[in-house]
Order: C-alpha cells, then sequence, then structure tokens
C-alpha cells in the first residue's frame, strides 16, 4: 500500500466511523421526527424549532466559540506531544466554559419575555424561555467535552457519547411527547442536552490527562489565543444563526394567520433538516476529524493541497449517490421521515439538494480559513455569505413559497462554491489537480441529470431512468475510490481487525 492511498484510507476511516454514528444518529432522529410530526404536527414543529433556534442564537452570542476554537488548540498542543501543555489547554478551556455559562444563563433569564415577543408575537413563550436556560447550561458544557476528545482525536470515544447520548434522550422523551403532546417540547429539550452533558463528562473524563490547576484570571489571561480565535468562530456561528432566525421569524410572519406562519416554520424546518442533517452526514462525519487534522499543518500549503484534494474527493464520491438517490426517491423519504403533511417541503428539499455536490467542495475548501486563523477573511466571508443567504431566501420565500427557498440554497451553493475557490486561489495560492475537475465534473452531470429525471411525467419511464442513473453513480463512485484507496483490501483488513 502506497503513501497516497494510505492517505485517502485515513479520511475513509474517519468517515466510517463517524458515517456510521451519523447514520444511527439519524435513524434516531427520523424516529423522534417521526414521532413529533404525528404527536404534535408542524405546528408543535414549528414551536419547538423556534425555541431551540432561539437557544442556539444566544449560545452563538455567548459561548465565545471555544468549542471549535479549543479544537485547534488542543490539537497543536498534543501534535507536539506535550502532555502539560494538553492539560494546561484542557484547564483553560474548562474555566472560561463555566464563564460563558454563567453569562448565557443569565441573559436567556433576563430576556425571556423579549425572546417570546420576537418568536412568537406574544409573552406566552416566557416561561418556557426561563426552562430552556438549562438546556443552554447542558449544551455549552457537552460541547467543550466534546471539543477535548476531538482536540485530542478520541474519535471511538466521541462517537460513542454522541450516539449513547442521543439514543437515551430518545428513549425517555418519546414517552413525553406521547402522553403530554406539546406540553412536552421544554421538558424533552432539557432532558435530550442533559443526556448529552452526561455521556460526554463520561468519556472525557475516562482520559489519562493531568490535573493543572489553573485561577480564573489566568485561564483569561493564557487563553487570549483560544478567546480570539473562539470570538471570530463564534462572530461567524452567531451570524449564522441570526439568519436562520431572521428567515423563520420572516416566514412566520408573512402568511395571513399566526396558525398558517407556525405551520410553515415547521415545514421549512423540516426540508432544513433534511438537508444539513440527513443529507449533510457526509460533512458531519468528515468535519469531526478534518479540522484537527487540518489545524496540524495549516502553515503547510503543499501538505494542505493534498489533504483538500483528499478530502473534496472522498467527499463528491460518497454525496453523488445520495444526491441521485435522494432525487429518485424524494416523496416517499420525505413521508417515511415525517408524514403526508410534509409533503409540501418536496419540491425545496429537490432544489437544495441539487446544491450539495458544490457544497462538498466548498466546505472542504473552507475549512483552510479556520484552520490557518486568518480572522480577517473568515469575519468578511461569514457576514458575506450570511448576507446573500438571507436575502435569496427571502426573495425565494416572498416569490416561490418553500419551493422558492429550495431554489435559493441551490443558487447559494454554487455562490459559496464560486467564492471559495476564488478566495483560497488567491489568498492561499491554493488549487486542485487537473484529475480532480474531471471526477466532479461528472459527479455534477450525474447530479443534474438525475434532477432533469425528476419532471418526467412517465412514472416508467422515470424510474427505469432514475435506476439506471443510481447504478452508474454507485459503479463510478465505487470505482473512483477504489482507484484511490483499493476497497477490496481495505474492507479486507477492517474485517481482519474486527476478528
Amino acid at each position: 500500500m502506497n503513501d497516497n492511498q494510505q492517505s485517502y484510507r485515513k479520511v475513509l476511516n474517519a468517515t466510517s466511523l463517524f458515517g456510521g454514528v451519523q447514520f444511527i444518529n439519524i435513524i434516531l432522529r427520523l424516529i423522534r421526527s417521526k414521532a413529533i410530526a404525528l404527536l404534535i404536527g408542524p405546528i408543535g414543529m414549528g414551536i419547538s424549532n423556534l425555541l431551540l433556534t432561539t437557544m442556539e442564537l444566544i449560545n452563538g452570542l455567548t459561548n465565545l466559540g471555544l468549542e471549535r476554537s479549543a479544537v485547534k488548540d488542543i490539537s497543536l498542543a498534543n501534535t507536539n506531544s506535550n502532555s502539560k501543555s494538553v492539560a494546561i489547554t484542557i484547564s483553560i478551556l474548562k474555566k472560561l466554559v463555566w464563564l460563558t455559562i454563567t453569562i448565557g444563563v443569565l441573559l436567556m433569564i433576563l430576556l425571556a419575555p423579549w425572546l417570546s415577543e420576537i418568536a412568537f408575537g406574544n409573552k406566552d413563550y416566557t416561561i418556557s424561555f426561563i426552562w430552556i436556560s438549562i438546556a443552554l447550561l447542558f449544551k455549552q458544557l457537552s460541547s467543550s467535552q466534546l471539543a477535548i476528545l476531538q482536540g485530542l482525536r478520541k474519535l471511538k470515544s466521541l462517537a460513542k457519547a454522541n450516539l449513547l447520548g442521543n439514543f437515551i434522550g430518545l428513549l425517555i422523551t418519546l414517552p413525553l411527547y406521547y402522553y403530554y403532546k406539546i406540553d412536552a417540547i421544554v421538558p424533552a429539550i432539557i432532558i435530550a442536552t442533559f443526556m448529552s452533558f452526561i455521556f460526554t463528562y463520561y468519556y472525557s473524563h475516562k482520559l489519562d490527562i493531568e490535573s493543572v490547576t489553573i485561577s480564573r484570571k489566568e485561564a483569561v489571561s493564557e487563553g487570549k489565543g483560544m478567546i480570539n480565535l473562539g470570538i471570530m468562530l463564534s462572530l461567524s456561528s452567531l451570524i449564522t444563526l441570526l439568519v436562520a432566525y431572521i428567515i423563520r421569524i420572516y416566514i412566520g410572519s408573512a402568511n395571513e394567520t399566526e396558525e398558517l406562519g407556525l405551520i410553515d416554520v415547521g415545514l421549512y424546518s423540516a426540508g432544513f433538516v433534511i438537508l444539513n442533517s440527513y443529507v449533510g452526514i457526509i460533512f458531519n462525519a468528515m468535519g469531526t476529524d478534518y479540522f484537527p487534522r487540518l489545524s496540524e499543518i495549516a502553515n503547510d500549503i503543499t501538505k494542505l493541497r493534498k489533504t483538500v484534494l483528499e478530502q473534496a474527493t472522498v467527499a463528491i464520491l460518497l454525496i453523488t449517490p445520495i444526491i441521485v438517490i435522494f432525487l429518485a426517491c424524494a416523496p416517499f423519504i420525505i413521508v417515511i421521515l415525517y408524514s403526508h403533511e410534509f409533503s409540501p417541503i418536496v419540491a425545496m428539499v429537490t432544489w437544495g439538494i441539487l446544491g450539495m455536490i458544490f457544497k462538498a467542495v466548498s466546505w472542504s475548501m473552507g475549512y483552510m480559513i479556520i484552520a490557518k486563523g486568518d480572522s480577517k477573511v473568515f469575519i468578511k466571508t461569514a457576514i458575506g455569505f450570511n448576507t446573500i443567504l438571507l436575502s435569496i431566501n427571502i426573495i425565494g420565500y416572498h416569490f416561490g413559497g418553500l419551493e422558492g427557498v429550495g431554489v435559493s440554497f441551490f443558487i447559494y451553493y454554487i455562490i459559496h462554491f464560486i467564492a471559495i475557490r476564488t478566495i483560497t486561489y488567491y489568498r492561499y495560492d491554493f488549487y486542485f489537480e487537473k484529475g480532480f475537475y474531471k471526477i466532479f465534473t461528472f459527479t455534477v452531470i450525474m447530479c443534474f441529470l438525475a434532477f432533469s429525471i425528476t419532471f418526467i411525467p412517465s412514472s416508467i419511464l422515470k424510474n427505469s431512468l432514475m435506476i439506471g442513473l443510481i447504478v452508474v453513480s454507485c459503479g463510478y463512485s465505487y470505482k473512483e475510490l477504489d482507484k484511490k484507496i483499493g476497497v477490496k483490501d481495505y474492507l479486507a483488513g477492517i474485517f481482519k481487525r474486527k476478528k
């Protein structure tokens, strides 16, 4: 096995580990979403989503981005094999997190009446927002523990913590939704975040990390680098959350009645989850190991080009069959994921998923900006891209409803791809080898063909062509991956290790 194959296999190892975890998590989310859809309907989902989105907004405003900046610092300390430095970095993180938690919880409690007014147009949900502050506490605690596991690249422990937290949380919350319907939303959110915290705490404290005592003042002083990078990342996340929040508020207020508004918010949220969680399984699986790996080589452009190339290639080869299959089965899948009430999002999801092939590449390139800590470029791009996304989402919904939102997502992913490609070329001298564009062009053509086939009125012809395209896309991805990693030998090695 040559070095190139070994490098591609490392990418696929991390992807297969977290891809498997993400797949199981998707099944769990499917069960949860299906239960919520059946038990509390689109209105209940709209209420739940507005509460969660508001919590995420306050979390993004107060957490200083530590769950991401700490990954970079811990990863760098761990690369130098300096256990003392790792211990100090982790101690700084833990001290800083309690500061952000205090600020976040107090802010959410104090702003509860206004948050209710902004999200729902009245103060009826003030008490709900006060209770949700408890979920914010557990969320920030679990995020810090996940950052430790990710920074140290304890991938198996990280996977187990994610999986068990989601599974136990589901077991506890489903009966609540069954018996208490909409009244179960707030307790379910708190319980879900608490279970995530329990398991992340357990696995992070199993690590053999030296105990270091550090004062709060020292943590702030020594953690300036972590805070500065974190604030940059936090601002970006906050802008993203704010845009998502404004879009939901706009959708909710653009309808004739509050009920219709909540229904459309619930439908939009369901479609958004499909695009970013179910279809985005590849990004979630890869990102866990990709960021710390890229941070270690941020100053070596040759290694950066090679790593990003490998990541982008694996990403498009894995996601292309997913896109084609989803386009072929979108109406059926949405009914399975939710219910017939959610059929109006078929057009939104179909357009949005078409843009995912462009997102796969721009996502791989975009991590360079974070890994290099290029704060000026990062903030400018975050503001610019989110302004574009907000504008075209609002325009899309105004003129085309939920389908218009799907079209706007598709346009946005293309704009994002072109812009990131331009920025990384001129800023970092990054470029792909010519062989990459051959693969990329073919996968784009397959995705567009699948999208075009969905408009064929004849069911027999449409289904026949889709089946053929699914076979071609899967076969092509397999052939190209086999060139990179030697699929048969790779799978044989996995089975051998398991035995």
